[in-house]
């Protein structure tokens, strides 16, 4: 069998299939626009989802955030010196990000890619805050970049979900992955293995399940 990728990976990374269709590497930079979730804001909660902690990733946060095209520069500045990196996405990172009125989401996309030397974007988002307005304006800008949206999905099982404090259920995940794809847009699943109680068997059947999205 003829596989995608070098026999020695084992498995199609990321950054693999990133410099197969660019011709060279690509760099993510994460960045913090300042969003929160419903299951932060009251919407759904207060408290978060049980092992969410964004600050781990978000340095700015703490120091005082800075404006996303302040972190776009410093990023690529010390990638172009560190990695003589010459290509670069832009990874909406924390929190919910399209977790605000299509306004402000169209000025923060469209801020992060007038930098010349930025791709495309990756937004991490829910699979319960998206919609179609979102989704055109996102299929819109695929036109001429590239546009991933990284859904939290997380798991399969509902069990999991609810004692994530995740306030979605797995179904809701499946019909945002296929809606989005119809839209023509590249898409991410990001996947929690190892929720207290869970078995091999059910690990398993999670990547089976995720796969055939």
């Amino acid at each position: 069998m003829l596989l995608p990728f070098p026999l020695k990976d084992r498995y199609y990374r990321y950054s693999y299939f990133l410099r197969k269709k660019f011709g060279t590497k690509v760099y993510k930079i994460g960045v913090d626009a300042g969003f929160t979730c419903p299951t932060r804001d009251g919407t759904l909660g207060t408290r978060g989802c049980l092992y969410c902690n964004n600050l781990s990733f978000s340095v700015d946060r703490r120091k005082g955030l800075k404006s996303v095209k302040e972190q776009i520069r410093e990023s690529i500045e010390k990638l172009k010196e560190r990695k003589k990196a010459d290509k670069f996405l832009v990874y909406f990172q924390a929190y919910t990000n399209t977790y605000a009125p299509v306004e402000k989401l169209e000025k923060l996309y469209a801020e992060a890619l007038s930098f010349k030397d930025v791709v495309g974007l990756c937004i991490g988002t829910r699979p319960d805050c998206v919609n179609d307005e979102i989704l055109k304006i996102l299929s819109d800008l695929n036109k001429d970049y590239f546009i991933s949206v990284e859904y939290g999905v997380e798991s399969v099982y509902d069990k999991n979900l609810d004692w994530a404090q995740r306030g979605h259920d797995f179904k809701t995940s499946v019909m945002a992955i296929e809606k989005t794809k119809r839209y023509g847009l590249d898409v991410a699943a990001h996947i929690i293995f190892g929720f207290p109680g869970e078995t091999k068997s059910e690990i398993l059947m999670s990547a089976e399940k995720i796969n055939v999205l």
